[in-house]
């Protein structure tokens, strides 16, 4: 419902900020990853959204990078992970961080974040594996950058597995743009 808030960054209080759009103020949850990339009070802000709608509470979570969205709402796809426990993840391990957690099936570093017990780390594990840029490895997920994230995201978008996104997204100079990188991906792909 709502995808991105630009506006003025009107207060700052973790994990919660105020985005005020031209008089209206949104209380938007964010991650600490997002928060600590914040510009000052009173300065512009642009943050992607997730509306979450519930019996007792509307919630807006803000995320700094597209990745983490798609993180977040992967996270809240898995049976007894709620909007809070992967805001809590997010707080504590990088997108990257996690992908290389799911690639190597690696439990130990999920139980670290707060809120995350053994069997919940096992079940994000076994859930996210194939879906989360498991296929990546930890040397590509760590390294990719925004756009290529956002290059790989849109190519996983049209149809095809991470595996031949991500080999397709090798194949592309490191500082190409977004809309470039996926025009020169597609290329290859259709090869």
């Amino acid at each position: 419902m709502i995808g991105r808030l630009n506006g003025i960054l009107s207060d700052r209080n973790p994990p919660q900020v105020l985005v005020d759009c031209h008089g209206v103020g949104y209380e938007v949850d964010v991650p600490m990853s997002t928060f600590y990339n914040l510009p000052g009070v009173g300065e512009k802000v642009s943050l992607l959204t997730h509306f979450v709608v519930r019996e007792d509470a509307q919630i807006l979570f803000g995320f700094g990078t597209a990745a983490e969205r798609e993180a977040f709402r992967q996270l809240i796809k898995i049976s007894g992970v709620g909007p809070r426990t992967a805001l809590s993840v997010l707080s504590g391990m990088s997108v990257g961080d996690i992908a290389q957690a799911v690639t190597a099936q690696d439990a130990s570093r999920l139980v670290k974040v707060p809120g995350i017990g053994k069997k919940t780390a096992e079940r994000l594990l076994l859930e996210l594996k194939g879906k989360f840029g498991a296929d990546i490895g930890a040397d590509g997920a760590a390294a990719a950058s925004d756009d290529q994230a956002d290059i790989l995201q849109a190519l996983v978008a049209l149809g095809y597995s991470d595996k031949e996104a991500s080999a397709a997204l090798k194949a592309l100079p490191k500082d190409v743009g977004v809309s470039e990188g996926i025009k020169l991906a597609l290329k290859s792909l259709a090869r």
